[in-house]
């Protein structure tokens, strides 16, 4: 998966730059040793520190933003299909067919985006057939009066917001943290960790907390990617509006 190759990426640079700065620091001409250029180093880490926290801070509230905003589109799409349903319910037996082929789209929309094997198929093409076939099975019934024709216009309107919404989400959910971001963040934190190895002693209680602390920062990256693509990963959209609006299709 994208997001845990870019945070097993992320500990081994930031690992990989404290050594490699712990091990050339000692190596050093003694000059290099002086406390004004241990001020100098802290100064300039300093600077990336609090960058890094911003952007860091930035990264986590779109992430948020994104899965919010897919939760929210999650629940409007159930509530658009059980509309959509309940119209079709009061057309008349006329529509039964049009509602057994929404109940099998909703049913392949469900199985398709929280697959057992863990990886979603957003752009579902059998789901996206199925849905095609709710419409041309809508279109297909003639109204035989004034009230039928109101309801077919109002079912119509429904299922225009259901494939709105569909695509809708699929849109959302494609994440929005470019990976040139990920890169340039990265490298301010290589030169963050690389401050911390300068002149430091190299003992195991340093080695410990440098990895220690990479790998917290490289977790908090994977947490933030995943969240940013809302249909896979330990933090996801939960499936339970489509399953509730699939038990009110079955009755």
């Amino acid at each position: 998966m994208y997001e845990i190759a870019v945070a097993l990426s992320v500990f081994a640079v930031l690992v990989a730059a404290s050594f490699v700065s712990l091990a050339i620091s000692h190596r050093l001409p003694v000059h290099y040793a002086k406390e004004e250029t241990h001020t100098i180093v802290r100064l300039a880490a300093n600077i990336f520190v609090v960058t890094t926290s911003l952007v860091l801070g930035l990264l986590l509230n779109s992430a948020k933003n994104t899965y919010e905003a897919v939760d929210r589109n999650v629940h409007a799409f159930a509530t658009d299909l059980v509309l959509f349903d309940r119209t079709l319910r009061h057309y008349g037996p006329e529509a039964a067919e049009t509602r057994q082929r929404l109940a099998a789209y909703l049913r392949q929309a469900i199985e398709g985006t929280w697959r057992t094997d863990g990886s979603p198929v957003l752009d579902d093409r059998a789901a996206e057939r199925l849905l095609d076939d709710v419409g041309s099975s809508l279109a297909a019934i003639r109204p035989a009066d004034v009230v039928r024709a109101d309801l077919w216009r109002e079912a119509e309107a429904n299922y225009q917001g259901v494939v709105k919404r569909r695509w809708v989400l699929i849109e959302e959910s494609e994440g929005t943290i470019p990976g040139p971001f990920i890169a340039m963040l990265t490298a301010w934190l290589a030169l963050i960790f690389a401050s911390f190895g300068y002149h430091a002693p190299r003992n195991p209680i340093v080695v410990f907390t440098v990895v220690v602390s990479a790998a917290m920062v490289a977790s908090a990256m994977y947490l933030i990617l995943d969240m940013d693509v809302p249909f896979s990963g330990p933090i996801q959209i939960s499936p339970a509006p489509l399953v509730r609006a699939q038990e009110q299709l079955n009755r």
